[in-house]
């Protein structure tokens, strides 16, 4: 089932927001507007400095999102149509649109650790219904209590 699409920064912030309301989870949001300010606008389009042209021609706006609950999780939003979610110091890329079906799945408990004896190896799978099940490797730095609670 395709995912309502994100067209903007904005509507994803929105999108996050709803679903961490549904979940009873209070977010927490630092946008950067600008040129000046966001990632895509320093390096501009061809990776040069504060270059022009495109899609970049617009006003860049990129966010952070907090928020708040076990695990502890982050979502940073940039200007194409990309996303980093971190869920409890695990980064995964997760196209924009998904954001939300992707965080719905970790908090309705649709995510467990896969462990690996020979060659020993922990992994994160979050399986978002309808999508191939995005997978991050776990070191054993990063297995926190929430993460072990979670391992089969």
């Amino acid at each position: 089932m395709p995912h309502p699409p994100l067209p903007s920064t904005q509507s994803a912030v929105f999108a996050v927001e709803a679903m961490a309301a549904r979940h009873g989870r209070e977010v927490r949001a630092g946008h950067d507007i600008g040129r000046d300010q966001t990632f895509a606008g320093l390096v501009g389009a061809d990776g040069g400095g504060g270059g022009g042209g495109g899609e970049f021609d617009a006003v860049p706006h990129e966010a952070l999102l907090e928020i708040g609950g076990r695990p502890e999780t982050t979502v940073r939003l940039f200007v194409h149509d990309g996303a980093v979610v971190t869920v409890d110091g695990i980064a995964f890329d997760v196209p924009r649109d998904s954001v939300p079906a992707f965080l719905d799945s970790v908090w309705s408990g649709l995510v467990h650790v896969k462990q690996r004896t020979f060659p020993p190896a922990c992994t994160l799978i979050v399986t978002v219904p309808g999508e191939p099940g995005y997978r991050e490797a776990v070191t054993r730095l990063h297995l926190t209590p929430w993460l072990a609670g979670l391992m089969r």
